[in-house]
């Protein structure tokens, strides 16, 4: 296969890892790393490079719209990012001392799980119940997002705990190269009791600075091909714009099966690789 063609076969993949990534929410990286490893016969981890570029790319247009349109809650997004860019340094580092099948396992798991978490239905709530977490008050985390009828107010909650789990949100993106949302969201919004539509944008404006953080480790240990990363990163970019046009007519439920078997095969794939040692 010529340099070209190369080239041009895996921008038309990650537009379809882009694409399906943001009909699900989960990101493109997803499927990205899986593809090129097991596909493109690429290395695990000049494709997890690779992959970090794409999600700094993808989070950043989506971001400020999210907050300019007032769904982020900055506050919580920044105090969070200590969590997750340590976590994503951490993992970074960790990647360049583990042996490459049993990084092929991690990423297999996290895949299976991803593909269960596509499956279920979030239902929007809001908690404006409980006392005031201390934590939450002193740096004023509590907040409002639009509505038809107006701003609505919701309270923060245990942030200690959606700490904890933004640091292994972390380490994963720093590890395998993805941007970990589908973990960041389940911190907000079932440990912090946050409203679900705020979860999900301020876990896409927390994504690429969290993706960012392992891929200046990556940079410096040389596992960025630019060759390699920018078709990568237009590709997811474009299927994620596409993405966010299709999905208002498009039957998600229906996306989210397709989505979660295609991602169970990978990583039932990845799975059999790290543990025969074959990539």
């Amino acid at each position: 296969m010529s340099t070209l063609e190369f080239t041009a076969l895996t921008g038309l993949v990650a537009i379809a890892a882009g694409l399906l990534g943001a009909l699900t929410g989960l990101g493109g990286g997803v499927v990205i790393v899986p593809v090129l490893t097991l596909l493109f016969g690429v290395d695990i981890h000049y494709a997890i490079g690779a992959s970090l570029v794409s999600v700094i790319a993808t989070s950043s247009g989506a971001a400020a719209a999210y907050v300019r349109e007032g769904w982020s809650n900055i506050r919580v997004a920044m105090f969070l990012e200590i969590a997750t860019c340590g976590g994503a340094l951490a993992g970074a580092f960790l990647v360049t001392l583990l042996p490459v099948r049993i990084i092929a396992v991690i990423f297999g798991i996290v895949l299976l799980w991803s593909a269960w978490t596509s499956t279920r239905h979030k239902k929007e709530r809001v908690d404006t119940s409980g006392h005031e977490d201390r934590i939450a008050g002193f740096f004023r985390m509590d907040g409002t997002y639009p509505t038809s009828s107006g701003p609505r107010r919701y309270r923060a909650h245990n942030i200690p705990g959606g700490f904890l789990i933004m640091l292994l949100a972390g380490i994963l993106s720093g590890l395998l190269g993805i941007g970990s949302g589908a973990l960041k969201v389940i911190a907000m919004d079932q440990v912090m009791r946050l409203p679900f539509k705020v979860s999900t944008t301020t876990s896409n404006f927390m994504i690429g600075v969290t993706a960012a953080a392992g891929a200046g480790v990556y940079l410096h240990r040389g596992y960025i091909d630019p060759g390699l990363a920018m078709p990568v990163m237009l590709g997811v970019l474009a299927g994620s714009l596409a993405g966010a046009r299709l999905l208002p007519g498009v039957r998600t439920p229906v996306l989210r099966w397709v989505f979660a078997v295609v991602i169970a095969a990978l990583a039932i794939e990845m799975l059999y690789s790290g543990a025969k040692g074959t990539l």
